[in-house]
């Protein structure tokens, strides 16, 4: 009896799944790559002498911090189509929110992984003829990103979770794909049940070998 229940939903939820987290997935990964990129630049404009420059990214990082991921998308999807005439598709609009939201959380990152270093080693940089630039690029930098790579790790997979609210704008993600299939079926357990083993079969995973590289690279 209980095969007969659970083995249809079981075997129809597989397809949706499969390629709704194909899209989760390059939602993530698209949105954390210009999300680290967004977060070095403003990252590294915190760290600025110039109030000019502080400012704007600390404008930057409080707006976004201080506003939910649901909101920027919604402010993506329908607000600049309406007011600036400029029209995203769905999912361009949640590779931008996972980085626009990402790099602000990235920019704290990187902010205090830079300041994690001794300033001696800046000192240390300028004494042997390095320039600012290049004692940041060869001797901070490296120094700094190691110790990045938890916090850069955990971002991952708050932005993967974060994805599943792009349901609301008609992303076919896998969360929104699965409702699609509760909707015309109205069977939501076995469906969510296999939602949630989807994203724990990503995040543990995930999880697993960033407490790996953390234990190799002893930080």
């Amino acid at each position: 009896m209980l095969e007969g229940i659970i083995s249809p939903h079981f075997t129809d939820t597989l397809p949706f799944l499969y390629r709704g987290l194909q899209l989760t997935i390059y939602i993530t990964f698209a949105g954390i790559f210009f999300g680290f990129i967004l977060g070095t630049i403003f990252g590294l404009m915190r760290l600025s002498k110039s109030k000019i420059i502080y400012g704007i990214a600390t404008t930057y990082i409080e707006l976004v911090r201080g506003t939910p991921i649901l909101v920027q998308a919604l402010f993506l999807y329908f607000g600049v189509s309406d007011f600036f005439g400029i029209n995203f598709d769905a999912v361009t609009a949640g590779i931008i929110a996972i980085a626009i939201n990402a790099g602000a959380y990235i920019a704290e990152i990187v902010r205090g992984g830079v300041e994690s270093i001794d300033k001696g080693q800046m000192e240390a940089g300028r004494s042997i003829g390095l320039s600012a630039t290049q004692t940041m690029r060869y001797i901070i930098w490296p120094q700094a990103f190691k110790r990045m790579i938890p916090p850069l790790g955990n971002q991952f997979i708050i932005s993967l979770k974060d994805t599943s609210i792009f349901a609301v704008i008609s992303v076919n993600e896998v969360t929104y794909l699965i409702r699609q299939y509760i909707s015309t079926t109205g069977s939501p357990f076995v469906p969510l049940v296999m939602l949630c083993f989807a994203y724990l079969i990503i995040t543990i995973p995930s999880m697993l070998i960033l407490r790996r590289i953390e234990r190799r690279l002893d930080v």
